[in-house]
C-alpha cells in the first residue's frame, strides 16, 4: 500500500491537467464557450497578446454572469475572473490543494516563471490523490492568517515532518518542505502586516520590494525551529525620498519580524533581519554592497557576505534576488583575491573527528557532555565549503545538494567526490532531522546534538566516513584557494 504523506512530496506538476483552453481577452463568449465545449473543458485561461496569464472563466462565471447577463457578443474581459491566483508547475501539490480549499475554488492555473499558462489544476483531481487523514494535515498546515492560525502552522510542520520521517522519506525532501510551509508564512505576514499598515493610514508599500530569506531558509534546508535571517531589496528611489521611504519600510520590518517570533521564528541573535539597516537595502545598494565586500575583504566582511550568499526572494519583487544573485555570481567567481580570504575563514570550521577515527565530543557545555554538535561539526563545513566552490565557478544555485551535482557536472567534482559528498549531506541531515524529532516529543530542547550512544553501528561507521569525506574537501579548498598545505 502507497504511503498516504507522499502527496506533501509531490509537484503541481504531476497532477495539473495540460494544454488548458487559452483564449485572447478580445475573444467574445459565444467563441469562448465553443472552444470550452469542443474541449470538454470546465474552464479557460484568457492571455494577453504575449500569452500571459490576464483572467480565467469557470463554468461558475459562466453560469452567475454569462447565462444571465451575457448575449454571446461581448469580450471574455467583461466577463472573465481577474487578478488570477495562480501555482507554479514545480510548487508542491499540498500548496495548491490547500490554497484552492481555503478560497473555495475548482480550478487554479499553472503558470512559468514568465506567467505564461501550462496548465490547470482541477481540485477534484488533485483531491483524489490525497487520503481523508492527509486533507487534515494540509489543511493544519494551510491554517487562516490570523498569528494564532499562524502559530498552528508551525506546530503542525512536527507532526508533518515525523509522519514522512517514518514513512522513510529522504531528510532532504522533508527539509525543503519544511521551508517551503516557511517561506508561505514569512509571505502570509507580510501580506498581513501590508494590508494592516493601509487600514491603519500608512499606505500602500512606497516602492516596489522582495523579501529575502537568508541561511538555511534560502538553501531549503530548514530543520524544525529555525531563527529569522532576513533582509529586504527596495526598487532604486531618489535619495530625496530615503526619509519618507525608508520610515515605511522601518515599520513593515519591525512589524514582519515582531509576527514571525510570535509564530515560532526566534529573533536573530546576529540581528541578520530586515530591521537592521544592513540587511534593508535597494538594489543599487546592494549592488554597491557586494562590491565594497569583495574589496575590503576583512574578517567582518567575509563573514556578512558569507551569510548572505545563500540568500532566496521568499515573496514581493523575486526577480530582484535573481537579479542582485546573477550579479554576485559574476562578481565574486571572478574576485580570487576575495575567495581566498573567505577559504581562510572557513578553513576554521572543523568537523568532529579526531584520531583514529573518533567522535570529537562536546566538553565545555554540561548538558550537551559527551554529544556531537552535527550542525557546527559536520553540515556547517561541508555547506561553507560547497558555498566557495559555487561562488568560484557561478553556480547560483542555493541548495547544498544541488551545487554538489553542478558542481560534479561541470567536472570540479570527481564521481567519488560526488557520491561521498552528496551521502554525507543526505546522512547527517538524517540524523539531525531524527534527533529533533525525537527530543521536540520528549519535550527536550530542539537543537543541533547527538549523542554517539544513540545511533547503530552502521549508522556510525558512515557517519566516519561522512565527516572524513568533509574533511578532505576542506583540506582541498584550503590548498587550492590558499596555497597553504597546511
Amino acid at each position: 500500500m502507497q504511503s498516504q504523506t507522499k502527496i506533501f512530496s509531490r509537484l503541481v506538476r504531476d497532477y495539473m491537467r495540460t494544454s488548458p483552453v487559452a483564449v485572447p481577452a478580445d475573444t467574445d463568449v459565444e467563441n469562448l464557450l465553443g472552444c470550452m465545449a469542443a474541449a470538454k473543458a470546465t474552464s479557460a485561461l484568457v492571455v494577453d497578446r504575449d500569452g500571459r496569464l490576464t483572467g480565467i472563466i469557470t463554468e461558475q462565471d459562466i453560469t452567475r454572469r454569462v447565462a444571465l447577463r451575457c448575449t454571446g457578443t461581448e469580450s471574455v474581459r467583461a466577463v472573465m475572473t481577474t487578478p488570477v491566483e495562480t501555482v507554479a508547475a514545480d510548487d508542491y501539490l499540498y500548496a495548491a490543494i490547500a490554497r484552492m480549499r481555503r478560497f473555495d475554488w475548482r480550478h487554479m492555473p499553472v503558470v512559468d516563471a514568465e506567467d505564461k499558462p501550462v496548465g490547470t489544476i482541477v481540485l477534484d483531481d488533485a483531491l483524489a490523490v490525497a487520503a481523508e487523514q492527509t486533507i487534515w494535515q494540509i489543511d493544519r498546515i494551510s491554517h487562516e492568517g490570523t498569528l494564532d492560525g499562524l502559530r498552528e502552522i508551525k506546530a503542525a510542520q512536527v507532526d508533518v515532518a515525523a509522519d514522512l520521517f517514518s514513512d522513510h522519506v529522504p531528510a532532504p525532501e522533508i527539509q525543503a518542505l519544511l521551508t517551503d510551509i516557511n517561506r508561505d508564512l514569512h509571505r502570509r505576514v507580510v501580506e498581513t502586516s501590508v494590508a494592516a499598515m493601509r487600514d491603519e493610514g500608512l499606505g500602500d508599500p512606497p516602492v516596489s520590494f522582495a523579501v529575502i530569506i537568508m541561511g538555511s531558509g534560502g538553501r531549503g534546508e530548514n530543520y524544525l525551529f529555525p531563527d529569522q535571517d532576513n533582509g529586504f531589496i527596495l526598487d532604486d528611489y531618489p535619495d530625496a525620498e530615503h526619509g519618507r521611504i525608508d520610515t515605511y519600510f522601518i515599520e513593515l520590518a519591525e512589524r514582519m519580524t515582531r509576527d514571525l517570533d510570535i509564530i515560532g521564528f526566534p529573533l536573530c541573535n546576529g540581528y541578520v533581519m530586515a530591521t537592521n539597516p544592513l540587511w534593508r537595502k535597494t538594489r543599487r545598494q546592494w549592488r554597491d554592497q557586494l562590491q565594497l565586500w569583495g574589496q575590503r575583504r576583512s574578517t567582518v566582511a567575509i563573514q556578512l557576505s558569507d551569510i548572505f550568499f545563500d540568500f532566496v526572494g521568499a515573496c514581493g519583487r523575486t526577480d530582484f534576488a535573481l537579479e542582485l544573485r546573477q550579479h554576485a555570481a559574476t562578481l565574486f567567481s571572478g574576485n580570487p583575491a576575495y575567495l581566498s580570504e573567505m577559504a581562510h575563514e572557513v578553513h576554521d570550521q572543523g568537523v568532529a573527528l579526531g584520531w583514529f577515527g573518533r567522535f570529537v565530543t562536546e566538553t565545555e557545555k554540561p548538558e550537551h557532555k559527551g554529544e556531537i554538535n552535527l550542525k557546527h561539526a559536520g553540515t556547517m563545513p561541508l555547506v561553507s565549503n560547497i558555498r566557495l566552490l559555487a561562488l568560484r565557478h557561478g553556480v547560483p544555485a542555493t541548495s547544498t545538494l544541488k551545487r554538489i551535482a553542478a558542481l560534479h557536472q561541470a567536472g570540479v567534482l570527481s564521481d567519488d567526490e560526488e557520491d561521498y559528498l552528496s551521502g554525507a549531506y543526505r546522512h547527517i541531515s538524517h540524523l539531525l532531522l531524527r534527533e529533533q524529532i525525537a527530543d521536540f516529543r520528549a519535550s527536550r530542547t530542539v537543537g543541533n546534538y547527538v549523542h554517539p550512544d544513540t545511533l547503530s553501528e552502521r549508522e556510525k561507521d558512515i557517519l566516519v566516513d561522512s565527516l572524513r569525506a568533509i574533511d578532505a574537501l576542506r583540506k582541498r579548498m584550503h590548498a587550492e584557494f590558499t596555497g597553504d598545505v597546511f
